[in-house]
């Protein structure tokens, strides 16, 4: 029988939690980039290098809706977002 120890040992946790950070990372970049943000090389960097799961996400909603990209490191509430019923529903 093969040895799984090493997918529930703390070391792969933190290897997938470093790849979870990076696609939160990407994500950010790629929503601010889809909706033509200009992203400075600071920016990117500051973005890349964060490892704080949720501070990843509170960036990656902020992406979507601010108009520069320093704004998601904003303190400030951009207040609740409102999802919409479709029509189909």
């Amino acid at each position: 029988m093969a040895d799984l120890s090493f997918y529930v040992s703390p070391l792969s946790e933190e290897i997938r939690e470093e790849g979870r950070a990076q696609g939160r990372a990407e994500g950010i970049l790629i929503v601010l980039g889809v909706r033509g943000v200009d992203v400075a090389h600071t920016t990117r960097k500051k973005i890349t290098a964060c490892r704080d799961p949720e501070l990843l996400r509170q960036w990656l909603r902020r992406s979507a809706r601010v108009a520069t990209a320093e704004a998601i490191f904003s303190e400030q509430p951009l207040g609740r977002y409102v999802t919409r019923r479709s029509p189909m529903q």
